[in-house]
């Protein structure tokens, strides 16, 4: 009876609980949960990874773009360009093996011109060319260095000669691109191309192969002995080399469809007429004042 006459009262909250982590130092430890939450740094979300380039599919766009220069027909400016970008980045080693940087430049120029006109079959005869010219040039190269009658740069030609060499080719290709005398003098704007680097390989083949095996050299006005590389001069072995090198560029063209069986025989034919004229020249003229300029390597 004495505990209901008790006011009533709230229940007492539950007296703390003691931990005892040491019997020295007694901790008071609360049941109710604290007031704040303690903060939990956010999560940034991290970029999407960038994608990568689809290098498979520049790859197939660069063949289909180099396809499409290459199969184009007849050939364009913009063809020539691209194909022979190809190309020279392609052989560049080989290229510049025979070539200054400045003459790379130049047989660049000259290889576009060549696919504009002829196509590629035109610049494939070109590089023959070249192929043949810059082993006979590097022939024996220590020799002739010794001899005084090496071409400079080690034998890697520069514009000068590069111009020089396709003079008469370039002036074909331009007649050619440009349809002078329509399609009763296409083939011979051909034969003429044809017939030029004929001349030059056959030039170069006998002149360095004179310089490298020739026993007994001649000059040509008078045939009285002279020392190799003098201008104007002729040798047996140099002279047979040479021959042997346009026909054997006559018949690439030949083999190329650019020409037939008569006109390789016009084109080796005239190659020895044109290398004995710019021997006759070179002796008569070259060293005279006012004449020094005379050269096929001009």
């Amino acid at each position: 009876m004495a505990c209901s006459l008790l006011p009533q009262c709230a229940p007492l909250s539950p007296s703390p609980r003691l931990l005892h982590p040491s019997r020295s130092q007694p901790l008071l430890v609360s049941r109710t949960l604290p007031l704040f939450a303690p903060r939990v740094a956010s999560r940034v979300p991290a970029p999407a990874p960038r994608a990568l380039p689809d290098i498979a599919a520049a790859a197939e766009a660069l063949r289909g773009a180099l396809s499409d220069a290459f199969l184009v027909s007849p050939p364009t400016w913009r063809s020539g360009a691209v194909s022979n970008l190809a190309i020279f980045v392609a052989a560049s080693p080989v290229l510049l093996s025979g070539l200054s940087a400045s003459g790379f430049a130049a047989a660049f120029l000259l290889g576009t011109l060549t696919w504009r006109a002829f196509g590629p079959k035109g610049l494939i005869l070109v590089a023959s060319y070249f192929v043949m010219g810059t082993a006979a040039t590097k022939l024996k190269i220590k020799q002739k260095e010794a001899l005084g009658v090496a071409e400079k740069r080690g034998g890697r030609r520069g514009p000068r000669s590069v111009i020089g060499s396709s003079a008469a080719g370039c002036v074909c290709a331009l007649l050619s691109i440009y349809n002078v005398g329509g399609a009763a003098l296409a083939g011979f704007w051909l034969l003429g191309f044809v017939a030029s680097f004929c001349t030059k390989l056959s030039d170069t083949v006998s002149s360095e192969i004179g310089k490298a095996y020739g026993r007994t050299t001649y000059l040509v006005t008078t045939f009285k002995v002279v020392r190799r590389g003098t201008e104007g001069a002729i040798s047996l072995e140099g002279t047979l080399a040479g021959i042997l090198a346009s026909i054997i560029l006559a018949s690439v063209g030949y083999v190329l469809g650019q020409v037939n069986v008569s006109q390789g025989a016009v084109c080796v034919l005239a190659s020895q007429i044109a290398n004995y004229c710019e021997s006759y020249i070179g002796a008569t003229l070259q060293d005279k004042e006012g004449f020094e300029w005379v050269s096929l390597h001009f």
